[in-house]
């Protein structure tokens, strides 16, 4: 049938669409960051020994020398000399009494810690400052 003088011709037409993509800067974003000091009181509790030592006089006559003895918290150390008379005899001469005593106490150490803090500026297009935001810890932007 197309050699057919008659025939009719309808032109088909078809439109087409095409999509292109352009980055546009709408806004640029500052972020800093300062890093603060911060002071802490931690508490420590301390213990301290000290040792009191008092000289006991006894000057008494001793067939043997004597040990050295604790009892609780007093060590008793025997100091003899030996004193020529017709015999040879011994005599304590004085005790050295060493007494423990503990003392406790609660103390504030100063420390220092330090933290960031995060500063975020929303510029404008032209890069000029806008609304600042400012956040004190990491935690608040854990998200990011």
């Amino acid at each position: 049938m197309p050699d057919e003088p008659n025939a009719d011709i309808i032109p088909v037409v078809e439109e087409t669409i095409s999509l292109s993509k352009q980055a546009v800067i709408t806004g640029r974003v500052r972020v800093s960051t300062q890093t603060e000091t911060v002071e802490h009181r931690l508490p420590a509790d301390l213990s301290s020994t000290e040792v009191e030592v008092v000289r006991v006089p006894v000057n008494r006559r001793i067939d043997a020398v004597p040990e050295v003895t604790t009892r609780d918290d007093l060590t008793i150390i025997p100091v003899v000399e030996e004193r020529l008379v017709v015999t040879r005899e011994l005599y304590l001469r004085e005790e050295v009494h060493i007494r423990r005593v503990e003392r406790h106490e609660t103390v504030e150490i100063p420390a220092e810690t330090r933290r960031q803090v995060v500063r975020v500026e929303h510029l404008s297009e032209s890069g000029q400052g806008g609304d600042p935001t400012q956040s004190n810890s990491k935690e608040d932007h854990d998200d990011l």
